[in-house]
């Protein structure tokens, strides 16, 4: 398993921007498919984007397609969400997860889990 430490959540305007980021200890990170999933309160956690370990591969949730980008960097061992055109339905905690084995949007597919961020968006 791998520990998973996110940060870079916080308020921002409808609009604005964000840049989450993930950082894994271990040294197999880059084997591992990465994934951020959010949950808004009162609702269910759900799938937002996802990308395989060579960065190839990248899977976005319909509701962030086109506004949010997931890359990573394997030599720092971090993975980003940066998150464009914010809107008010992003408010959530936002979690990473790493899973070995290909992309998937399934959270309990992924067996490593951060603490999780809060993203606020005001409108």
């Amino acid at each position: 398993q791998v520990q998973l430490v996110e940060s870079g959540g916080g308020l921002v305007q409808a609009g604005g921007s964000l840049r989450l980021s993930c950082v894994a200890s271990g040294r197999t990170f880059s084997s591992y498919t990465m994934g951020w999933f959010r949950q808004a309160p009162g609702k269910e956690r759900e799938f937002v984007a996802a990308i395989g370990w060579t960065s190839s591969f990248t899977y976005y949730a319909e509701s962030v397609k086109g506004r949010f980008t997931i890359s990573r960097d394997n030599a720092k061992n971090t993975v980003y969400l940066q998150m464009n055109s914010l809107k008010p339905e992003d408010t959530a905690v936002y979690y990473c997860a790493a899973r070995m084995g290909p992309i998937r949007s399934y959270g309990p597919d992924y067996g490593s889990w951060g603490q999780g961020t809060q993203v606020t968006v005001s409108s």
